[in-house]
This record gives C-alpha cells, structure tokens and sequence, in this order.
C-alpha cells in the first residue's frame, strides 16, 4: 500500500524492521575549492539474529552555517541507502560548519567531530543546539571528574547565550538549563574503561551548576522576573514553560543568595510547582527547616503530595546525610512503608541520589537492604523492582563492590525470600 501511494521500492525501507540494532553513522567532511563534500559511512552491528546487516535507508537532514554564524543552507534531507556515500555541495566561499542530523532525522548512533561549540551558539536547529550543550556539557564534566579541571567556558558563554535569548521559546531555554545525570555519568565512566568516583563525580556537578550561576549572574534575575505567570494557574503550554524557566534560574540564583530569592517564591507560590520547585532549592541551600514544616502542616492530608515532600527531602540532602535524612523519615508517623509510593519516595529517593546511595561508608546499601528485607514478604513485586538499584554495583570500585556484595548476600539468604526477588538478585549477582 505504501508503495503504490508513493511510488517508491520500500524494500530497502523494511530493513528498519528486520534487522536488529542500530545503525552507526560515521560522517567525515571534505573541502577543496568551492565544493564542501559529507561522507557518510553506515554500519549496523551484527547480532545473533541479523549476522550479516546490510545498508538501510537513512534520512539525514543536515543544514550547513558559514563561519560567522549565518545559515547558508536550510535543512535538506539527504537519503543514505549505500554502505559509504557522499553529498556535495558547491558555491561554498568558505569551509561550512554542518548540523547534521537535525530534528534527530534517523534513530542512528551519529559519530561525527562536531564543533558542538559553535553549534551551541549559532544553530537553527533547536535538536541539534541541545544535543551540542549536551555533549560540551558532558565532555567538561568527564574532564572536571578526571583531571579536575574548570568548567568550560565555550559551554558557559555558549548556555549563557540560548537561555538569554528572549526570541526563544521559554521552555526550550530551561531544557537547556539540564545537565546530565551523575548516573549517566558513572556509566559512561565505566563504559570508557574508568572507575566512576561517586563523590568526584558529584562535586563536578556542583562546580558546574556554581560556574553556571556566576556566568550567567547578570541574566539571572531578569529572566526570572520576566517569567512570572500573573495570571491564574493554568497547565497549559506556555505558563508551564515560563514556570520551569524560572525555576531553572531560581536554582541558579539560590546558589549565590542562599534562598533569599526561593524563600520569597515559597511563601508567594499560589500553586504547587511553584510551592515545591522553591522547597526543594530551600532544602539543597541548608535552609528548609521552616519551609519543610510548613508545607506538612498544609499539605498533611494530601497522601500523593506528602509523597513528594518525603522523596524531595532525600534527593536534596547532602550526600552524607542522605541516608540519616531517609532513615529519620522511615521513622515519621506518616511513614507507611506498606505504601508503595511512600516506600518508593522515601526509599527510591535514596537510590536516586547517586553520591548518598554510594556513600564510602556503605550506610545507603545498607539501610536500603533492611527494608528490602522487610518488604519483601508484603509485596515482593515492588521489592524486587527496587533491588535493581544494586544492578550496576560491578561499574565501582572494589570497597563499594564489597559493601554492596555483602547486602546482596544478606537478601539472598534471608529466609523465605519470595520468588520474585529471589530471581531478580540472582541476575544481578550473575550480572
């Protein structure tokens, strides 16, 4: 049917679907003359059911920019469908720089020497401008973890640049805010053949989000009073996006007001987001006491919102104080570990907080474990969800293998251990 309507031989097309993987796209580029050339090279990994992958039909939108920023080629689709193939383009007075794979065209793993710097400051293409904060991000805090080295500042001034940019959609600008997960960064880490420090890992975090309030210092507050919502609440597109820009900033400026700014917000908020974004920036600031009492003391009744209030307390402690934090709230009178989601918010927020669950000590392996033990005659299915947290514990280093070895064995050998988690700790020894 597809075929007839489009006229086209879609059988290359079908591979999408018969051949298991991903596609790898490797790009070089080329310039003599006035001819700028791309050459793509395509390669799927063979897999047991797809021994020997064949070329598949790849759309790659690319757009090219002159040196100084402007586009000089609007976003066109080029169609790989051979193992190696190159496009040219002419009338280049310059060497462009190409943004290749705009709009994430293709599920494809794109290895390309991009100039994610320049991509960051001039791009068109909101996907592609991300995905280069994205990796400018990532590469300088891998350097930070590594060899202790500065944030960098074509990231900086790159950042400072889209979030300032009023022309942009206010929700597009707090994405650009994000930073990737530590946990992501442990295993990337791993997969490049280092040992993941949670702690290091951590304190590179907190240098960039700082390195980002101070570049950004001057913007900060004029962002975010230029995104205050006046108008009733309303969860519609563009309210939500200028809230989340503000947030964003807010998390920025607490770091060099020490909440003055979030304690304002929290007792102004007239809706949750607003309420809880500020609660959470109070609590990382070391100055949630009165916050904290006060949104229980609102929101008591409220079983799915108190869930919120249990979780944010853990994720926002120190790394080392994360466990006590989790293990003070197991002892709270709302604390009903039979409820799944007060048991996840209290006890998954620990596992969510990469440097407190991996604290040297072991004390978030540990109190984790306990609990494990406790649930799992009440409700095996979500104690085995849970014990995945311990499924990446051959990535560090070997204190933290033993520690987290020996909670495995704690679990395993309790007795009357339900089937379920039985199973799940048995891959992740096995692992």
């Amino acid at each position: 049917m597809f075929e007839d309507s489009t006229g086209r031989d879609l059988t290359q097309f079908q591979r999408w679907y018969a051949q298991a993987g991903t596609p790898h796209l490797k790009v070089s580029e080329s310039y003599e003359g006035d001819t700028y050339t791309l050459t793509f090279s395509q390669h799927t990994p063979a897999s047991a059911t797809t021994p020997a992958p064949q070329a598949q039909v790849i759309p790659v939108a690319v757009g090219l920019l002159a040196p100084d920023g402007t586009e000089v080629m609007s976003t066109r689709v080029l169609e790989v469908t051979k193992d190696t193939q190159s496009f040219s383009f002419t009338g280049q007075a310059d060497k462009p720089v190409p943004s290749i794979l705009r709009g994430f065209s293709a599920p494809v793993v794109l290895k390309h020497a991009a100039d994610h710097a320049f991509l960051l400051a001039h791009d068109t293409d909101p996907f592609n401008r991300w995905e280069s904060a994205r990796a400018l991000a990532k590469a300088s805090l891998m350097a930070t973890i590594r060899h202790a080295k500065a944030p960098d500042t074509a990231y900086l001034e790159g950042l400072s640049k889209v979030v300032g940019d009023t022309a942009l959609d206010p929700a597009y600008r707090a994405l650009m805010l994000g930073l990737p997960a530590q946990s992501e960064l442990a295993a990337s880490l791993h997969t490049e053949g280092d040992v993941p420090d949670p702690d290091a890992i951590h304190l590179a975090v907190e240098a960039m989000r700082m390195a980002q309030a101070d570049t950004m210092a001057d913007l900060l507050h004029p962002i975010y009073e230029d995104n205050q919502v006046a108008q009733p609440y309303a969860p519609d597109a563009e309210q939500s996006g200028k809230r989340s820009l503000a947030n964003g900033v807010l998390a920025l400026i607490t770091r060099r007001d020490g909440g003055v700014c979030a304690q304002a917000q929290f007792d102004m908020a007239t809706n949750m987001t607003q309420q809880l974004a500020a609660l959470g920036f109070l609590i990382g600031a070391g100055k949630g006491d009165a916050a904290l009492a006060a949104f229980e003391a609102q929101w008591s009744e409220d079983r799915l919102v108190m869930d919120k209030w249990f979780g944010l307390q853990v994720m926002k402690a120190k790394p080392d104080d994360a466990a006590d934090t989790a293990t003070a709230l197991t002892r709270h009178a709302a604390f009903n570990w039979k409820n799944p989601n007060r048991f996840r918010a209290t006890l998954g927020g620990l596992t969510m907080h990469h440097a407190g669950f991996h604290a040297k000590d072991g004390s978030g392996y540990t109190l984790l474990t306990d609990w494990l033990i406790k649930l799992d005659p009440v409700n095996p299915q979500t104690t085995a969800r849970m014990c995945s947290a311990f499924q990446t514990w051959r990535r560090y280093d070997a204190i933290r293998q033993t520690l987290i070895a020996a909670q495995l064995e704690r679990i395993a050998t309790t007795p009357n251990l339900s089937r379920d988690t039985s199973e799940m700790i048995a891959r992740i020894r096995g692992a």
